[in-house]
């Protein structure tokens, strides 16, 4: 199994993380290039699904849980539109 991440910061260099993933070598980090724009576009997307669907519902069962994301993602289908992504790769500057 992969582990994505997704910052290329230091979450991977702590000495519990480095033994915890010793332990179970399943498991193995892959870098991401920092130009990946696509995972900040499904970042946007799984916020919008945890902001309209997963703190307003109360769930009963993990089914109903995920009748919610099915009905969700097939009500957000009928009028989704591309996200536009739009940065032109200038350096950040801060505010």
């Amino acid at each position: 199994m992969c582990i994505r991440d997704r910052d290329n910061g230091s979450s991977h260099t702590s000495k519990a993380t480095r033994a915890w993933l010793a332990a179970h070598p399943r498991f193995h980090v892959h870098h991401t290039p920092v130009h990946s724009s696509w995972l900040n576009m499904i970042e946007i997307w799984f916020s919008i699904l945890t902001s309209k669907v997963l703190r307003q519902g109360e769930f009963t069962s993990r089914q109903h849980l995920a009748q919610a994301i099915t009905d969700f993602v097939a009500d957000y289908n009928t009028t989704a539109k591309p996200f536009r992504w739009t940065y032109d790769a200038r350096p950040l500057q801060a505010a």
